[in-house]
């Protein structure tokens, strides 16, 4: 996919919508990284600033880079209610338009596993770290709710690439990324609760309505009612395995994800 085209994709839906079911991931990110006030901190592949709101809050000069600027303004329009300093910059995170060692902390959360070249990606992350300050990265897992929901998608979609993005949930496959460029590097499997208690039928409509890949993939299968139904009843048999709620509700969600914490090793 272009650049152009990846732009145009994640403006699809309102992604603030779903950013808004995972607002604890940011926060969590943030305070694991213990930011300090007056540090520099890169919040790459930020979206609508899921972390780069509560790394703001801390008082950090908190840079936010994403490649689509609808996702972007909407951060923006947040931190301006808040009374925030953000830099917000239209960036490639497999590309950076930073000096090397820029910022004392990156960031970025279930963000950068996105991007399709993995290797560049993981470059660029440790490149723009000054040594011996922090990577902060929040991935969904392979084997908890997300990967779950994106091995749905995928059996209804065209390949997206070698790897998928859920594999920087795995930490193995991380510390092949990250581990030569980091003098620690710690990771730990965690779970947020996403802010919504509605039925599976809802959550399964929330996403349709508001998430990217979903809209993508049925507008790939426009007019074709048999691969629309398919997907329909994968998606509601998702979210019926994954509600963990009691039975009558209110639903609960817990999305796995893996907290990646490093050392940017000295030059």
């Amino acid at each position: 996919m272009s650049i152009e085209a990846t732009k145009a994709f994640w403006a699809l839906g309102d992604y603030r919508r779903i950013a808004g079911l995972i607002a604890d991931l940011g926060q969590d990110l943030a305070t694991a990284a213990d930011l300090r006030p007056g540090q520099r901190v890169l919040d790459t592949a930020a979206g609508t600033g899921n972390a780069s709101l509560p790394a703001a809050r801390s008082g950090a000069e908190v840079t936010a880079a994403d490649l689509t600027p609808e996702l972007m303004a909407a951060g923006a329009r947040q931190a301006r209610t808040e009374g925030l300093r953000i830099r917000w910059i239209e960036a490639d995170t497999q590309a950076l338009p930073f000096g090397d060692g820029e910022f004392d902390v990156v960031l970025s959360c279930v963000g950068a596993m996105f991007a399709p070249d993995h290797a560049a990606t993981a470059r660029e992350l440790l490149r723009v770290c000054r040594p011996g300050g922090r990577l902060a990265l929040a991935n969904w897992t392979p084997g908890g709710a997300a990967g779950h929901f994106f091995r749905v998608l995928a059996a209804h979609t065209p390949p997206a690439g070698a790897w998928p993005p859920t594999a920087w949930g795995d930490p193995a496959y991380v510390a092949r990324l990250l581990g030569p460029g980091c003098s620690d590097l710690r990771t730990t499997t965690r779970t947020v609760t996403i802010r919504f208690d509605g039925p599976p039928e809802r959550l399964v409509d929330f996403y349709r309505r508001h998430f990217a890949p979903v809209i993508a993939a049925y507008a790939g299968m426009a007019g074709d009612a048999e691969r629309i139904a398919a997907l329909d009843a994968d998606l509601l048999a998702f979210a019926r395995q994954e509600d963990s709620g009691p039975d009558g509700g209110p639903s609960r969600y817990d999305y796995e994800y893996l907290q990646v914490i490093g050392t940017r090793k000295d030059a």
